[in-house]
């Protein structure tokens, strides 16, 4: 499984990257969706994708979106990172096309069930 993080803030970058690397699991961080556009036209491998709602620029909702409407045949198991956690912000978000939903601040098992990974 390879793994790519997007996160304006290092912190949220960190902690998923250590946690995945524990686990074993290829994971790439950058801090823009304009970076992620640009690493997934160049590296197809991608698997999942968390991705931080709220981002300068381009916002991980409009990011996601475009990949679901304009790239379908990309299957990327998609995760809002997010601390936004009312009812219906979260409705909001999962109507873009997000397939789990990953409240900030994160632990081990969340991040690992949010991402399809058998907990142990």
């Amino acid at each position: 499984m390879k793994v790519l993080i997007v996160d304006d803030q290092e912190v949220n970058r960190k902690l998923p990257l250590a946690i995945l690397a524990r686990r074993g699991v290829d994971a790439v961080a950058v801090t823009s969706c304009e970076e992620a556009l640009s690493l997934l036209d160049e590296d197809s491998g991608f698997d999942c994708l968390l991705l931080d709602v709220s981002l300068p620029g381009m916002t991980g909702t409009e990011l996601c979106h475009y990949l679901r409407t304009e790239h379908p045949e990309r299957k990327l198991h998609i995760v809002a990172y997010t601390a936004h956690a009312f009812a219906d912000e979260r409705a909001r978000i999962m109507d873009a096309g997000f397939d789990d939903l990953l409240i900030k601040p994160i632990n081990r098992d969340g991040l690992l069930q949010s991402l399809g990974l058998a907990l142990q």
